[in-house]
C-alpha cells in the first residue's frame, strides 16, 4: 500500500549570526545553508500492519510522514501510497488516507463533535448508513457516546484526541498516518487510545504508519520499526530483533534481605553499574558476556532473597543507536 524509494528532502534554513551586528545583517543579506532532512530512504508497508517510525527529534519522521500525506513535495525519489503519488494529492487518494498529528486540532474548536463529523460526512461523502455504522462502532470502542453533544473547547485533552481518532477514521481510510497521537494524554487516555488502535487495526486492516516518542506506543503497537538518524534509516526490521542485534548489557534484578552496606556498593561498581528502585530493588546493568559471573558473586556476596535477569529496556537500547554507541 505505502511504496517508497530513494525519497530525500532538502530545506533552505536561514543561517542565524548570534548578536545585534548579526541580526542588522540579516535584514539586508541573510545567509542560507541546506539541510537534509531526508536521505534517499526506502520503504514499503502492507495493509494490516502498523510500522513503528522512531527517531530523536529534527530525525525527520514528521517530514516523512507529511511527504507521504501529500503535504510537502520531496527533492528527489518516488513514492506510491495506494498507487497514487501523494503530492499530486488527487481526490482519489485524499478520500482513502487519514493523517492524525497529536500536536494539531483538525476539528472546529466551537463546535460539539457531533455536527463536526457531520461536515465530515458531506465533505467526503459519506453515505448516511455508513456513517452512522462507522460513528457508533467508534464512539463505542473510544467510549464517548455520551460526549458527542460537548463543544470540542470544552473537552479534555484525552477526550479531544479521541474526537480527532474518530474524524480521522469516519470514512475508513486504507492508510493511516499517525504522528505523536498520545503526545501530552494521562496514562488512561494513552493506554485506551492503544487498544483502540489494535482493535481498529484488527476490524478494517489499514496500513499505518506511526511514530511516538513513547516506547510503550511502540512496544504496544508495532512488531515493526524503522529507526531514523540524520535523515536516514538505520535499522529497519522487527522490534524483537533489536534486542538480539544491539543490546550490549543485561539487567541482574536482587531483591536484598539486608540493605546493602559501602563494601557492597563498591562491590557492585566493579561487577557492572548499579541503582535501585524506589522500593529497593537493586538493578545491575551488567555487559552481556559477563552476566552469569556477575549473578554468581552476587549471591555469593549478598543475602539475596530473589534474582531475575532481565533484557534491557528497549528504549534504552534505542537511545544508544541514536548516539552511535551501538554498531
Amino acid at each position: 500500500m505505502i511504496e517508497v524509494r530513494g525519497l530525500s528532502k532538502n530545506f533552505r534554513v536561514h543561517v542565524k549570526q548570534p548578536g545585534l551586528k548579526g541580526s542588522l545583517q540579516a535584514l539586508f543579506r541573510r545567509e542560507w545553508k541546506e539541510k537534509q532532512a531526508l536521505r534517499s530512504v526506502s520503504l514499503d508497508v502492507r495493509g494490516g500492519e502498523i510500522v513503528g517510525l522512531v527517531g530523536p527529534n529534527g530525525a525527520g519522521k514528521t517530514t516523512l510522514v507529511k511527504a507521504l500525506a501529500g503535504i510537502i513535495h520531496p527533492s528527489g525519489g518516488t513514492a506510491r501510497v495506494l498507487g497514487h503519488v501523494p503530492w499530486e494529492r488527487d481526490d482519489a487518494f485524499r478520500r482513502q488516507i487519514a493523517l492524525i498529528m497529536g500536536q494539531k486540532a483538525q476539528l472546529w474548536w466551537d463546535l460539539p463533535a457531533a455536527d463536526c463529523f457531520l461536515l465530515l460526512r458531506e465533505i467526503y461523502r459519506i453515505p448516511p448508513r455508513r456513517f452512522d455504522e462507522t460513528l457508533a462502532f467508534l464512539t463505542h470502542a473510544l467510549g464517548v457516546g455520551d460526549q458527542l453533544k460537548v463543544q470540542i473547547r470544552r473537552l479534555s485533552l484525552g477526550e479531544r484526541m479521541k474526537m480527532e481518532l474518530i474524524a480521522a477514521l469516519l470514512h475508513q481510510p486504507k492508510v493511516v498516518f499517525l504522528d505523536e497521537p498520545t503526545i501530552g494524554l494521562d496514562l488512561t487516555a494513552q493506554r485506551a487510545i492503544r487498544e483502540f488502535l489494535l482493535s481498529y487495526r484488527r476490524e478494517h486492516r489499514p496500513a499505518m504508519l506511526l511514530t511516538s516518542h513513547y516506547m510503550e506506543d511502540i512496544e504496544r503497537l508495532c512488531e515493526r520499526i524503522v529507526i531514523i538518524r540524520e535523515g536516514e534509516f538505520i535499522y529497519d526490521g522487527p522490534l524483537s530483533r533489536i534486542v538480539s542485534e544491539f543490546a550490549r548489557h543485561k539487567v541482574i534484578a536482587a531483591e536484598l534481605s539486608e540493605a546493602a552496606t559501602a563494601a557492597d556498593e563498591e562491590f557492585l561498581r566493579r561487577l557492572g553499574e548499579p541503582s535501585w528502585s524506589d522500593g529497593g530493588l537493586l538493578k545491575l546493568r551488567v555487559p552481556r558476556e559477563r552476566v552469569a559471573t556477575a549473578a554468581a558473586e552476587m549471591l555469593q556476596r549478598l543475602k539475596v532473597l530473589d534474582l531475575n535477569i532481565e533484557e534491557e529496556d528497549i528504549g534504552t537500547i534505542i537511545e544508544a543507536i541514536f548516539r552511535k554507541d551501538a554498531k
